[in-house]
């Protein structure tokens, strides 16, 4: 039975006018952090918390230091994009069960 996905606004806006822009998804055991239309985060059970190096803007680096503020621990973007598609393809089999 597919799980129906949970949705809300991350960080520490003052401002309401922000928070339609860091939505966090949660589908099963895949939640994505998103700034504007891109995600930038994710967390997984087999992955844990993966964050993308900042290639947009400050604003973006400003919501990447909400999830995470090591910088060290952030990974290039293609390899970002590689691991969020191995955790698609595990909710995929997720949803199957």
């Amino acid at each position: 039975m597919a799980t129906l996905p949970h949705i809300w606004n991350y960080g520490n806006y003052s401002s309401s006018n922000y928070g339609a822009h860091t939505l966090a998804v949660e589908i099963g055991m895949l939640r994505l952090y998103f700034s504007y239309d891109s995600v930038i985060a994710f967390k997984s059970p087999k992955h844990g918390i993966v964050v993308s190096k900042n290639v947009w803007g400050t604003t973006t680096g400003k919501r990447l230091n909400w999830i995470e503020d090591d910088h060290k621990q952030r990974v290039p973007p293609y390899q970002f994009e590689d691991l969020l598609k191995d955790a698609i393809r595990d909710l995929k089999g997720e949803q199957d069960d």
